[in-house]
């Protein structure tokens, strides 16, 4: 748990008090590798800190499933949309190895952004970091090739080379597997 204090803190220092509050409605959750947290049409109902483990956003397919989101060790995890709006995802979420998460529920978030003085501010923070991560990959698919989103991917998240299998690296970036292999052996 000290890993989010120290997420939050970074954002905006929490009192000790409204720290006590917001960890008193967190729980902590372990799954297996490749454990389904969000099925597609079921809504979202928990804001997830993942302690340990990848896990990955997708719109799954018949042929290959369609990925757009990766996120590692320290970083929070939610299909946003549909936990603001309290409708049925569109996406799922799914584990790529054992994950450890630290979750807390609409409803008890909600509490706390009513009863503490600064999670409302760590909370408009958080939506604006999701924002600019997201406004930044639509950019990239729109202006930069697949050669240069995979060179970008490997300089800004090494690690999700060698922990994700490369279909889906090759799904995130916008191309087939076999159009990825031609990219990496063009470079190396």
């Amino acid at each position: 748990m000290n890993e989010i204090r120290k997420y939050i803190d970074n954002i905006s220092p929490m009192t000790d008090s409204d720290w006590t509050f917001f960890a008193s409605k967190l729980q902590k959750v372990e799954l297996d590798k490749n454990t389904i947290i969000l099925e597609i049409g079921k809504t979202e109902k928990y804001l997830s800190f993942i302690s340990k483990g990848v896990v990955r956003l997708y719109i799954p397919r018949v042929e290959s499933d369609l990925t757009f989101g990766f996120l590692f060790d320290n970083e929070f995890v939610t299909a946003y949309d549909s936990f603001l709006t309290q409708s049925p995802s569109e996406y799922q979420i799914e584990t790529l190895t054992e994950t450890s998460l630290w979750r807390i529920s609409n409803n008890d978030l909600q509490e706390v952004y009513n009863s503490t003085n600064s999670s409302n501010i760590i909370g408009r923070k958080m939506a604006e970091k999701m924002y600019l991560i997201k406004s930044k990959r639509e950019l990239s698919l729109l202006n930069r090739t697949a050669e240069e989103r995979y060179l970008d991917l490997f300089s800004e998240r090494p690690n999700l080379l060698q922990q994700i299998p490369l279909k889906y690296i090759a799904s995130y970036i916008g191309i087939t597997p076999q159009a990825l292999s031609r990219i990496r052996k063009r470079i190396n």
